[in-house]
């Protein structure tokens, strides 16, 4: 493995390992509980993508790569000789990938495209561009799960909190197990929120049955002592 790729690496490694006492942290804005929670669960396909940034930026042959690996130097802010405002930098970050999806359409630039707009604020594109996903890529097992947790996020955004349960139990249904822990949780504070305690506590309580091992379990035991 080239010594570029395992930098990169590492340095997401560090702020996986101080996941865990982030998130038992009392008071949190949900921003960043969303922020810590999907990063815990997506980190390992995170890396995998960011690892390719060294392999796109030696090899990358053909237009889609080029311009998708322009879209993931924007998105995280990488490799900028000059820094991009947070606005600007979303903006061009989408018409990148959305350049790369029309070249050679690929859920991946699709879904850097939605989460592009979602860091606008450009719900509406978002979903549209996830709806998209999961209709042309329904067996992608990478991308199709982080399409129901994001569209649950905005569905939250956006005051449809019905909405969002429904798909964080898409989520937990979805043929993969990884991400089953994840729905619980968000499930379970929407419940909370919405003032449905006992649904709740039953979201929690499934979660430290089944996944004991969850970088979630120790807020699950936090909230059912609260």
């Amino acid at each position: 493995m080239p010594k570029a790729i395992k930098k990169k690496t590492v340095k997401q490694a560090k702020k996986e390992e101080n996941l865990t006492t982030v998130l038992s942290t009392a008071k949190r804005f949900r921003s960043w509980e969303m922020h810590y929670r999907i990063a815990a669960i997506a980190a390992p396909l995170v890396i995998l993508l960011m690892a390719g940034f060294y392999f796109y930026g030696k090899t990358a042959s053909s237009e889609a790569d080029k311009f998708q690996y322009e879209g993931y130097k924007l998105f995280y802010g990488l490799y900028q000789a000059t820094p991009v405002p947070g606005a600007a930098r979303y903006e061009r970050a989408a018409e990148n990938f959305m350049k790369a999806y029309r070249e050679k359409g690929s859920p991946v630039s699709l879904y850097f495209m939605a989460a592009s707009y979602y860091e606008l604020g450009r719900y509406e594109e978002a979903a549209a561009a996830l709806t998209e996903l999961n209709a042309k890529f329904p067996d992608d097992e990478r991308f199709v799960p982080l399409t129901y947790y994001k569209m649950a996020m905005i569905n939250l955004r956006q005051g449809g909190m019905e909405e969002a349960l429904r798909h964080l139990e898409t989520l937990y249904n979805y043929k993969t197990a990884s991400y089953k822990d994840l729905s619980l949780m968000e499930s379970a504070s929407i419940l909370k929120g919405m003032g449905r305690n006992e649904e709740a506590k039953r979201k929690y309580e499934a979660l430290l049955k089944d996944f004991p091992n969850s970088p979630f379990a120790k807020e699950a035991e936090e909230k059912l002592k609260g």
